[in-house]
């Protein structure tokens, strides 16, 4: 029997919805304590720096709310100095660096860490003084996980996107190559001490298999959970997100 992966909830579209009319519902707080109660073992949010969703207010609140029940905030953010100030203003309990270019839907591919190490290692660096515990967004590149370890964050998070995108599109072989490719990338960076968690994309087809991926112990989902939340609503979405990542590593579902 295999240790339980811990689910990271990103509600980031909840702000979305929130901010197309420009008021203040639907409340990524709300969403925040709902996936909470749902099985969520902490909360994602990423602030961009064009705020096109979470806002500076929305992780002020995220912070009160997540450590008056003792639960992890993780803020994905630029490796910019305008983050950084943030994050050391707040102190959140994890930080995610991550690529991030104003006119991309979303975040396509991970860091260049082997190619940016002299500005990133001094950002890790402080982030790690401050307490923060960091990852770095990345491919499962040997060569990427190698320069994550060098800059000293303890955690990478393999980007899965390429995976999942294969096996929406049904080329088998693909996606047989990019789960082969992330199995490698977190053995890799388990044997380098690193912890190995892994997103992007990820829905009920394709999270058994990065689930069951050896190594990696936490898997942060947004996009596709608060789609399904539409039709199923939030919580159920996610007991069923849980169940099957309970059930990829041998245990019962609801454990």
């Amino acid at each position: 029997m295999q240790d339980r992966v811990r689910l990271g909830v990103n509600i980031d579209h909840v702000a979305t919805v929130r901010n197309a009319r420009g008021g203040l519902h639907p409340d990524p707080l709300r969403a925040a304590e709902q996936a909470l109660v749902a099985g969520a073992d902490g909360i994602t949010a990423h602030l961009r720096e064009d705020r096109r969703h979470i806002s500076d207010a929305d992780i002020e609140g995220l912070v009160v709310l997540l450590r008056a029940q003792s639960r992890p905030l993780n803020l994905e953010m630029a490796v910019t100095q305008e983050m950084l100030g943030i994050a050391l203003r707040h102190s959140p309990h994890a930080v995610c660096l991550v690529p991030e270019k104003r006119e991309e839907r979303t975040t396509e591919g991970g860091l260049d860490v082997a190619g940016g190490h002299n500005w990133i290692t001094p950002m890790v660096a402080q982030l790690n003084d401050a307490g923060a515990r960091v990852s770095l967004f990345i491919g499962a590149d040997p060569a990427q996980i190698d320069a994550a370890w060098r800059t000293g964050a303890a955690v990478v998070e393999l980007h899965t996107g390429a995976y999942c995108d294969a096996v929406r599109a049904d080329r088998v072989d693909d996606a047989e190559a990019e789960l082969a490719s992330l199995r490698v990338g977190a053995a890799r960076a388990t044997g380098l001490g690193l912890e190995v968690h892994a997103g992007h994309g990820i829905d009920y087809d394709t999270v058994s298999a990065v689930a069951a991926i050896p190594g990696v112990v936490e898997l942060n989902i947004g996009h596709f959970l608060i789609g399904e939340a539409i039709f199923v609503g939030l919580g159920p979405a996610i007991t069923r997100m849980r169940d099957l990542m309970d059930v990829a590593r041998g245990l019962g579902p609801g454990t």
